[in-house]
């Protein structure tokens, strides 16, 4: 008998594109005319979803990964075009932006133009409000207030302290509670403000892509990091989650032992979960957290599943993640209450790593899809399950994720014995496309395929979004227009084409068995 959790019953296909790499002329991509064209092209090749990275405001190195919150928005996503049309923002601020790279995201340049425009347009909006989407401003803040207050004085405070993290703050400004007891300056009070409209903006510019996305009845799919980052809101917010001392300093980190990505593992650094502690809560906060994505999403991918099982622990400090400890976590418990509050939610486990049988159950039992990464079928495991051959049905496939190579770029460097079993199983013969790859990953029994941008667009490896272990120039990449519409031109009819030839159009069904046709 199927469980009755499985949610993913169609076929269906997808593409991965994160929000900043959509094309815009204001340096990095945003919720305006670049993302509804995107979900045009989505619609009239007859997609049905489209996955992107965690939206989340970053700080140092930009990944999305790495958050100062789990709730809030990044401003960078803002766009200004609207604010320009609504009378906040002035067609000469914007115009330094626009000589930014069309095909990369300069954040350097980004972080040093954005931040005023915004100021200046809070400033503006403040001096006569008026609403921004379907909320008004004070609806917005009473909405969101249990987020958005810790956080707005978080972003407030940090400026404040010349960026240092919150752990090394003054002591009576170490944690929300005692924070929010303080009298603090005008300038502060100001900057905690501008931060709250930075979020109506954002909340209210989502609300519209999200409904422009739903028009063309194309679901969206969020990305839920495990962790939180340590210079976060939710860590100043909570410390007691965390395995913090008293003096909020960390006592074990995140990350993962060594495996393909690196020799000497990935150390991550975030904080990790005091499990014993959200199990006595009922998981509140984490219910909190899923909840709260599933009012900006339609589908989440839970990064780093096996952490729901067990988790790798390391010790604070260490220079890489090869010495920790395997420790258990409460997935059992975690993903019943999950059911209970937020019934058939729609879950993806990025199950990628070294699964042990465990991880295997503990995401089978809940009915809950994996992943398949076509470039893992080779020299990862014995066990092969990357290759399409050992598929099942309640799974997403991937040619590759937002932390591989681009296909193309993986296909040229791939050598020896492993170079012809590619090309035997994929019949790539002598050529390094990616469209090979890409028709497999529709071929297959995978309810679900979805192909990074990069892979449609068959770009080699200047393109990759991602290496993971390498700390700079990560989540730079961006496509243009006239990239997408060429790509269109050469391969619209033979997307639409693969989409009825296998079933990906979202109409069908699994089905157990046949019957005559009907006459």
């Amino acid at each position: 008998m199927e469980n009755p959790n499985i949610w993913l019953t169609r076929r269906a296909s997808g593409v991965l594109a994160h929000l900043s790499s959509l094309p815009s002329r204001f340096g990095i991509g945003n919720m305006g005319e670049g993302a509804r064209k995107f979900i045009d092209f989505l619609h009239e090749h007859k997609f049905s979803y489209w996955q992107i990275c965690p939206v989340g405001p970053t700080g140092y190195g930009d990944s999305p990964y790495q958050s100062f919150s789990s709730f809030a928005g990044n401003p960078y996503f803002i766009d200004l075009e609207d604010l320009i049309e609504k009378g906040f923002v002035d067609e000469e601020w914007v115009e330094p932006l626009t000589n930014l790279p069309e095909q990369e995201v300069a954040y350097g340049e980004v972080y040093k133009l954005f931040w005023n425009i915004l100021s200046l347009a809070s400033d503006r909006f403040f001096e006569n409000p008026s609403p921004l989407g379907f909320q008004t401003y004070e609806e917005f803040i009473k909405a969101e207030a249990d987020w958005l207050e810790p956080y707005v004085l978080f972003m407030a405070l940090k400026l404040a302290n010349g960026g240092i993290p919150w752990h090394q703050w003054s002591i009576e400004l170490r944690n929300w509670e005692s924070a929010k007891e303080q009298s603090h300056s005008d300038e502060i009070l100001a900057e905690a403000n501008r931060q709250r409209f930075y979020q109506y903006c954002f909340y209210q510019q989502w609300h519209e892509l999200r409904c422009a996305a739903h028009e063309k009845e194309i679901q969206i799919i969020g990305d839920l990091p495990i962790y939180v980052s340590y210079d976060s809101a939710d860590c100043w917010q909570d410390p007691e989650l965390f395995m913090l001392d008293g003096e909020g300093r960390q006592i074990t980190v995140s990350g993962v032992p060594p495996d393909y990505f690196s020799e000497f593992g990935q150390l991550w650094g975030n904080p990790l979960y005091d499990w014993e502690l959200h199990q006595k809560t009922g998981f509140d906060w984490w219910l909190n957290r899923v909840g709260r994505s599933f009012r900006i999403y339609d589908v989440i991918r839970l990064d780093h599943f096996r952490g729901f099982d067990s988790y790798w622990a390391v010790k604070s400090g260490a220079s890489d993640a090869r010495v920790g400890d395997w420790l258990r976590a409460p997935g059992e418990e975690f993903f019943k209450a999950i059911n209970s509050k937020i019934p058939l939610a729609k879950l993806i486990a990025e199950d990628l790593g070294y699964i042990t049988e465990d991880v295997y159950k503990l995401r089978t039992s809940f009915g809950l899809p994996g992943m398949k990464i076509l470039q893992f079928g080779f020299g990862h495991d014995r066990n092969q399950v990357n290759l399409p051959h050992c598929f099942e049905r309640n799974s997403v496939v991937y040619t590759g994720t937002h932390d591989n190579d681009t296909t193309r770029g993986w296909l040229a460097s791939s050598s020896g014995e492993q170079k012809q079993r590619v090309r035997s199983y994929f019949k790539t013969e002598s050529s390094h496309s990616a469209w090979p790859m890409i028709q497999a990953a529709f071929a297959t029994v995978s309810n679900l395929a979805v192909v990074p941008l990069q892979d449609l667009l068959d770009l080699s490896s200047w393109a990759r979004f991602n290496t993971p272990g390498t700390a700079s120039g990560n989540w730079k990449w961006r496509f243009t227009q006239e990239q997408l519409d060429r790509m269109i031109e050469r391969r619209g009819e033979q997307i639409r084409y693969w989409q009825d030839l296998y079933c990906r159009t979202g109409e069908d069904a699994n089905l157990e068995f046949s019957e005559s046709p009907e006459h």
